[in-house]
């Protein structure tokens, strides 16, 4: 996500908090519990949508579903961070990028099938980026928490 969001008000917040708890929570169920009609509920969302504000996805476990390998990738840059952020985040294997103050510049999380596959992304294609200088990897074992439900403020 580029940028600043819009303000949203406290209503559209409630709706934010009645999806995370329930990305398959039916409309009406959600006006209902925020004041609002079910058309209203629907045009509010799609309006988030549209706006980047929020996503309704399906999250799964990755190592669940036939990934084997997930890491996390600390990398250093030499000069401008963001030619190699974009990079980064045009790569199918990587879930999220974030640009971080302290021993690394950017963060990637990236999924893989395999330790063929992680290797070869971060040997052949992470580390290859212009502007890269070095990588840390921090494999995962196990996944013991994964939540979106922290609300709004």
């Amino acid at each position: 996500m580029n940028g600043t969001p819009p303000p949203i008000d406290a209503v559209s917040k409630a709706i934010i908090e009645q999806l995370q708890e329930d990305g398959r929570r039916p409309y009406a169920a959600i006006g209902k519990a925020v004041g609002l009609s079910e058309a209203a509920v629907r045009q509010r969302v799609q309006k988030l949508l549209d706006q980047g504000v929020m996503q309704i996805v399906a999250v799964t476990d990755p190592l669940t579903v036939g990934f084997r390998r997930q890491a996390m990738v600390g990398i250093t840059v030499a000069g401008d961070i963001d030619p190699v952020a974009e990079a980064l985040a045009a790569l199918d294997e990587v879930e999220y990028v974030v640009i971080t103050a302290g021993s690394f510049d950017l963060l990637a999380e990236i999924v893989c099938e395999d330790d063929d596959h992680l290797l070869e992304l971060i040997n052949k294609r992470i580390r290859a980026l212009p502007g890269v200088r070095s990588t840390e990897s921090f494999v995962y074992l196990k996944l013991r928490k994964q939540t979106y439900t922290w609300g709004t403020r």
